[in-house]
């Protein structure tokens, strides 16, 4: 359940990183930018690192 969770807020996040670069450039807020996709890469990590972690070997 605490996967779906992560995995749904990063998805959120990533369309959010993906609006803000759609808007004209004067428009963007480049701090925000950097926020979220800070954010959106750490839980891509972790979702990576998870799934690695559930590979039989």
């Amino acid at each position: 359940m605490t996967m779906s969770i992560i995995i749904l807020a990063s998805v959120l996040l990533w369309g959010a990183v993906i609006n803000e670069l759609s808007k004209p450039s004067k428009k963007q807020n480049n701090r925000k930018i950097v926020s979220l996709v800070s954010l959106s890469s750490l839980l891509t990590i972790i979702i990576t690192i998870s799934l690695f972690q559930n590979l039989p070997f």
